[in-house]
């Protein structure tokens, strides 16, 4: 039985405006309803005791409004190299999480949250999840991975993706 879980959630569908950089952009009104779906969800999950998010303004409005599912609200880092990140780089954010930490969350960006899952789910996880990652992690996608040791230790094939889900509004 794993001891702690990693869920990672892609921001929900954003707007283009016109001029505006990147990091700026807004969620588009199907993302906020997106973003509300996926609160109903979080609600049915253990709830995160710390969440790490991108500073790009859609995954902040994405957590303000999934967040909403959260009984609890947990403190929430935010981490520039989430944004434009690597696997790799969301590994290290991750392992830096307190040892009495059982539930994170984190909100970021694609191709980051699909390579991330592929990396990390090593024996025991869902074949028809990972199918579903390897074909696309839609915006609002969540993963939920099983990890059994420390989050220090955390390493490719160290979890197991138990469910992926993209709550649509």
């Amino acid at each position: 039985m794993a001891k702690r879980t990693l869920i990672l959630l892609r921001h929900a569908k954003s707007d283009w405006p016109y001029g505006v950089d990147d990091e700026q952009r807004p969620l588009a009104g199907r993302g906020r309803r997106d973003a509300k779906a996926a609160a109903g969800f979080l609600a049915k999950l253990p709830a995160p005791q710390l969440v790490f998010c991108s500073p790009a303004l859609r995954t902040r409005q994405t957590w303000q409004l999934a967040g909403q599912g959260v009984a609890k609200e947990p403190p929430v880092r935010y981490e520039d190299d989430l944004y434009g990140a690597t696997w790799k780089d969301l590994l290290n954010v991750v392992r830096v999480t307190p040892a009495w930490v059982e539930v994170v969350l984190v909100v970021g960006h694609e191709p980051t949250m699909s390579t991330t899952v592929e990396k990390l789910a090593g024996p025991g996880s869902s074949k028809p999840a990972l199918r579903h990652v390897a074909t696309k992690y839609p915006t609002s996608g969540i993963a939920v991975l099983a990890v059994p040791g420390r989050w220090a230790d955390l390493r490719a094939g160290g979890a197991a993706l138990r469910s992926f889900d993209v709550p649509r509004g």
